[in-house]
C-alpha cells in the first residue's frame, strides 16, 4: 500500500523562486527592525526606572497603604452573598447596574417601600423603576468604607427604612462589591451624583433624599456641592456620623491611632492624602449648601467621634440663611457607629424632619 493509501502526506514542492525572494525580504525587514524595537523598549524601561528612583520608597508605598486604609474596598464581607439575588437578603428588592462613566458599572439595590412587597413579587426592574413614582420618599444610600451594600448593619437599616415607607437605593461605588473600578474621591462624587440623577429622572415630584454614613456622609456633601452648584440643590441630605474632613478624621482612626508616635508619621500621612488628593471637605462644602440637613450621630461611637458631628453641625448651621433647615439628633449610648438603625426613635425623626421640609 503506497502512502497516499495510508493517509501520510505527500512531500511538498519546492516554493518558487518569486516565493523565496519575497520570504527573504521580509525577513531582513523584521531584522533590520529589531534594532528600533529593542531601542524602544529601552527607553521605556529607563523611564520606569527613573521614575521609580526618582522617589523615596515611602513615597512609592505610604499613599496606596493610607488609601487602602481608607476606602478598605478589598475586604468584600459577606463573602457567601450573591449580590444579584438580593432576594436571600432582604425582602421587595431588585439589583441593577448602572453605567457611571465608561468602565465603571455601579451594582445597585433597590427596596421598595414594605407596604408594596406584595405588589413587588415576581416583578422585574421595570416595574421597579416605574415605582419610584409612586409618592414614596426616595433615599439613595451612600455606605462607608469596606463590605458592600449586603452588609448587616446596611440590611438593617435598609428594611427599618423601607417599613417607614421609604424606597431605598444601596449603592456600592466603583471599586466595592460587584462595582467595577477603582476609588477616588472624585470617582465617588460622579458614583453619587450618577445615581441621584438617575434616580431624580425617574422620580417624578417624588422627593429624593441623599443619605451618607461614615465615609458616604463625606461622598454625599461632596455631590451635594456640586449639584448645588449646578443650580440643582438636592431635596434633603441625612449624615449619619459625619466628620470634617478626611484629615482630622484620619488622624483619629483607630488604625492609625497607633502609629501617630512614629517620628514624621503625621507627614507623611499629610503628604500621602494631597498625593492621592482625599479630603472629603464636609466641614467646607456644608458651607454652600441650602438643601435641607438632618446629623445623626451616637453619642458612643468611637470610629468618628461625636465632635466632629456637632461642628459640621455648628458649621453648616452658622452658614445657613434659614436655620430651621438644619437639624442634629444626638442618639444615646448604645448604638456606637453602625446601629443607629436599632434605636426606635430613628425613623420617627427622619419622617418628621423630611415632612416638615417637604410640605
Amino acid at each position: 500500500m503506497d502512502a497516499q493509501q495510508c493517509g501520510a502526506a505527500a512531500a511538498p514542492e519546492p516554493p518558487a523562486r518569486g516565493c523565496v525572494a519575497a520570504w527573504g525580504d521580509m525577513v531582513e525587514r523584521n531584522l533590520r527592525s529589531v534594532p528600533h524595537s529593542c531601542s524602544t523598549l529601552g527607553r521605556k524601561i529607563a523611564d520606569m526606572y527613573n521614575s521609580f528612583t526618582s522617589k523615596s520608597l515611602k513615597e512609592h508605598i505610604f499613599p496606596p497603604l493610607i488609601e487602602m486604609l481608607i476606602y478598605f474596598n478589598f475586604f468584600k464581607a459577606p463573602f457567601l452573598v450573591d449580590l444579584k439575588r438580593p432576594e436571600s437578603t432582604i425582602p421587595h428588592t431588585v439589583n441593577f447596574y448602572v453605567r457611571a462613566e465608561p468602565g465603571v458599572m455601579l451594582g445597585v439595590w433597590h427596596v421598595v417601600p414594605s407596604c408594596r412587597g406584595q405588589d413587588a413579587k415576581g416583578k422585574d426592574r421595570c416595574w421597579y423603576e416605574a415605582a419610584l413614582r409612586d409618592g414614596n420618599p426616595i433615599i439613595v444610600y451612600l455606605h462607608g468604607s469596606a463590605q458592600h451594600r449586603a452588609a448587616s448593619h446596611r440590611v438593617k437599616l435598609a428594611k427599618v427604612l423601607s417599613d417607614g415607607g421609604f424606597h431605598v437605593l444601596c449603592v456600592d461605588y466603583r471599586g466595592f462589591g460587584d462595582s467595577t473600578g477603582k476609588p477616588t474621591e472624585e470617582g465617588l462624587t460622579v458614583d453619587a451624583i450618577c445615581i441621584y440623577e438617575w434616580t431624580k429622572a425617574r422620580s417624578g415630584t417624588t422627593p429624593v433624599c441623599l443619605w451618607g454614613h461614615s465615609l458616604g456622609t463625606g461622598v454625599a456633601t461632596n455631590a451635594a456641592r456640586v449639584l448645588e452648584e449646578r443650580g440643582c440643590p438636592v431635596d434633603a441630605i441625612v449624615l449619619e456620623a459625619p466628620f470634617t474632613n478626611m484629615w482630622t478624621a484620619s488622624i483619629n482612626y483607630p488604625l492609625l491611632k497607633i502609629y501617630q508616635k512614629l517620628p514624621g508619621f503625621l507627614r507623611m500621612l499629610m503628604d500621602a492624602l494631597r498625593k492621592d488628593k482625599i479630603v472629603f471637605p464636609s466641614d467646607e462644602n456644608v458651607k454652600f449648601l441650602s438643601s435641607p440637613l438632618l446629623i445623626l450621630h451616637g453619642e458612643d461611637d468611637n470610629t468618628v467621634p461625636l465632635e466632629y458631628g456637632k461642628k459640621v453641625y455648628e458649621i453648616a448651621h452658622n452658614a445657613y440663611r434659614n436655620k430651621e433647615r438644619v437639624k442634629m439628633v444626638i442618639f444615646p449610648p448604645g448604638y456606637k457607629h453602625n446601629l443607629l438603625c436599632e434605636n426606635p426613635t430613628l425613623l420617627i425623626t427622619v419622617r418628621d424632619f423630611l415632612s416638615k421640609q417637604w410640605a
